[in-house]
């Protein structure tokens, strides 16, 4: 299944943003209101600058302790991004998650940034085609 395909699935088609001047406190409600794992970090709504995600707070909490809270979201930020095009496939998508070990990953098109795919979709994504896959084989193995 390809990255369009997916997106044009998800229930939710906003992309978390967060400029990268808030406040860890602030990511963190961010996070919990929205119940996600990951913001997208861009001052404009449109340039990714970096990503941010609860494991970034977890380790900081785990270093420093809750004085990190206080820090900015620029300072805690991944700033290596890896990013993927409409036309990729989920299979492609999970190969460099799993490589990076990262979990979300902006979707650009010419430049600009038109989503955000989670590890989590593009594993439902394969599932729904290895269910279609194995149905079409159970027919064609059926005479149906």
């Amino acid at each position: 299944m390809l990255v369009k395909n997916i997106l044009k699935g998800k229930k939710i088609q906003e992309v978390a943003t967060i400029p990268s001047t808030a406040s860890v406190a602030e990511a963190a409600e961010l996070l919990s209101a929205r119940r996600i794992g990951a913001l997208v970090v861009s001052d404009d709504g449109q340039a990714v600058i970096g990503m941010f995600s609860e494991r970034d707070i977890v380790r900081e909490l785990g270093r420093k302790g809750a004085v990190c809270l206080g820090e900015t979201v620029r300072d805690l930020m991944s700033k290596t991004i890896t990013t993927c095009a409409p036309d990729d496939t989920a299979d492609a998508v999970l190969q460099k998650m799993t490589d990076g070990r990262f979990r979300h990953m902006p979707v650009m098109d010419g430049g600009k940034m038109i989503g955000l795919i989670s590890i989590g979709d593009a594993v439902q994504a394969r599932l729904s085609e290895i269910t279609m896959e194995k149905e079409a084989l159970e027919g064609m193995i059926k005479g149906f």
